[in-house]
């Protein structure tokens, strides 16, 4: 069975693999980073999908479905599952649904242990990269871990949670090595200094003549380099560390909206602002918040309340406010910075839509295309605010007179 699934998997990492073998990118390891970053997207998507449409269990063992590399192979005893429960965890779209998951998921890996392999091979032209892709490495088997957990302990909502919140960060990783590994900018005087008393050099002239031509941009450059350093480091120092926090609030949310998506708490409120028509409603912390604990139950071992399914939900929907001020905050400031304008309107664009479709779940009763479109847009959204963290960290690093 593990031979056939790994061929599976090898077959659809072949199709991408094949792709940038024959391109004419310079940096084909690069754009192995992204075709990566853009079927990880596709997986937290596609995982979305699985975990709504209740395709978690699709196939109650793991790795396989029955012991077998397909559901075709495992027709006999998912046909006998359906027929015993017609609505229940196992059917055959489901098996498929999950399986397919299973299937992009290695792929997935593949594609990651394909990254540390050439930086393996390319170590000293990829300086750092080899690092890096080891952690990814290591980071995507303990994601595999917890996708085998997600099933063998039945849906367990701090195990479901994990995994989705795992597989978010593999993604940020990912974006982030894709940014690291773009060639150098360097537009510093320093630098085209160099280039230009090289050029000098090659026409004959000497070092003295380009100095002297030169002479009043230097005497300028470092005037305002000197009148300007203190304010742009403070204010790229606010701004490096409201980007960090903004990155850690969404993380945090991702993981209450994992926490609401798997203890099925989205119905808890259908109204808004208000929820059941007060605008605090009676709750139960204790027991929503229990992490250790089977689906649907307490700790204890009872049925969990609607009171704990409301406190699930208000604290996800109330949390929403600090994602969109630290986040909107942050771009709105970013916009000011060269490179960054881009960037920063998106995220804006991407809150607005990420409240469109968090309003659009509770108001039409969480239809399945308006939620996995949420899903991706907290994806979407974490991606960019990965981007800006390290598009700030590159520019704090720059002289300052080439901001």
């Amino acid at each position: 069975m593990w031979i056939q699934l790994i061929s599976i998997a090898l077959l659809i990492a072949a199709l991408p693999l094949s792709v940038i073998w024959v391109s004419n990118d310079a940096n084909k390891y690069r754009k192995l980073i992204l075709v990566t970053t853009f079927l990880t997207f596709d997986l937290i998507m596609f995982g979305a999908f699985t975990r709504l449409t209740d395709s978690g269990l699709g196939c109650p063992d793991w790795p396989g479905c029955y012991g077998a590399a397909n559901p075709f192979l495992a027709h006999a005893d998912i046909h006998a599952a359906q027929t015993a429960m017609p609505d229940g965890p196992v059917t055959h779209f489901k098996a498929w649904v999950e399986m397919i998951h299973r299937y992009l998921a290695m792929a997935v890996g593949i594609l990651i242990l394909a990254q540390m392999v050439i930086a393996w091979i390319k170590r000293k032209q990829f300086e750092g990269a080899l690092f890096f892709s080891i952690a990814l490495f290591l980071f995507v088997c303990l994601q595999g871990a917890f996708g085998m957990w997600t099933v063998t302990l039945k849906l367990q909502p701090i195990v479901v949670t994990i995994h989705l919140l795992l597989g978010m960060v593999l993604l940020a990783m990912l974006v982030w090595m894709f940014e690291r590994t773009q060639p150098s900018w360097d537009n510093s005087p320093l630098s085209s200094a160099k280039d230009d008393v090289g050029a000098s050099r090659e026409n004959g002239r000497g070092e003295g003549e380009y100095l002297i031509r030169h002479q009043k941009n230097w005497n300028k450059i470092s005037l305002n380099s000197i009148a300007n350093s203190f304010s742009h480091d403070e204010k790229e120092q606010e701004l490096k560390w409201s980007a960090r926090i903004a990155w850690l609030i969404l993380l945090i949310q991702i993981a209450l909206g994992g926490w609401v998506s798997t203890n099925y708490a989205v119905l808890a409120c259908t109204d808004y602002p208000m929820c059941q028509g007060v605008l605090i409603p009676s709750m139960d912390f204790e027991n929503g918040f229990s992490l250790w604990r089977k689906l649907g139950m307490t700790a204890q071992g009872e049925y969990l309340s609607f009171a704990a399914l409301t406190a699930i939900h208000w604290v996800h929907r109330n949390f929403a406010l600090l994602v969109i001020i630290s986040s909107a905050y942050v771009a709105f400031r970013a916009r000011t910075l060269m490179g960054l304008k881009i960037i920063a309107n998106a995220i804006f664009t991407v809150l607005i839509l990420q409240v469109g479709t968090g309003l659009a779940n509770i108001l039409f009763n969480w239809p399945l295309v308006i939620a996995v479109l949420h899903n991706s847009g907290a994806a979407l959204l974490l991606i960019l605010l990965t981007m800006l963290n390290s598009r700030i960290d590159s520019t704090s690093r720059m002289p300052v007179a080439t901001r």
